[in-house]
């Protein structure tokens, strides 16, 4: 399943700035068994743990985590770019190429000691991977994995996660 996924993904070059190589997940959104395939496979990153909550981060990776949540039987929570969360939220900063950003989470949506896992689309700087994990350590969360679908390892994003435990399934 790992090899159908990777060649599923379109790479596209200059999108969305010259430079950059977008990895295009869309192929495998549209066919459904390369989708069961895929949230299988982030499933399986729970390690058989009981999970309390699956927690996705804006926006691709709510595809994913909803997906991972209904078939885990867990709540599902997001992560979301400032001003998207309509209740009091904790909020977390991180360097972008050019400036910054700001992801938040609803105060209550993790109660302390919740399992987690952490689901997101794809790993690569690691900046707002490692934003929603301040956020969830913030609630007292405990977070059992953080999971990717793709990670450019190249890119070095794991190294600012680096107290939990970074689980992906395709590497570039």
């Amino acid at each position: 399943m790992v090899e159908r996924l990777k060649s599923a993904i379109r790479d596209v070059n200059d999108f969305p700035k010259p430079g950059i190589v977008f990895k295009d997940i869309t192929p495998i959104l549209g066919d459904a068994a390369l989708f069961r395939g895929a949230i299988d496979l982030l499933c399986e990153t729970a390690g058989g743990k009981e999970i309390d909550k699956i927690v996705g981060i804006d926006a691709r990776g709510f595809i994913f985590a909803a997906a991972v949540a209904d078939r885990l039987s867990a709540g599902f929570v997001p992560v979301r770019k400032k001003g998207k969360l309509p209740w009091r939220c904790h909020e977390a900063s991180y360097a972008l190429e050019y400036g910054e950003a700001t992801v938040e989470i609803h105060q209550d949506a993790v109660k302390p000691g919740e399992k987690v896992l952490l689901v997101d689309d794809l790993l690569a700087t690691g900046g707002t991977a490692a934003a929603a994990v301040k956020l969830l350590d913030k609630v007292g969360a405990d977070v059992i994995a953080v999971s990717f679908l793709i990670e450019l390892s190249f890119l070095k994003g794991r190294e600012k996660i680096p107290s939990h435990e970074v689980k992906s399934i395709l590497h570039y």
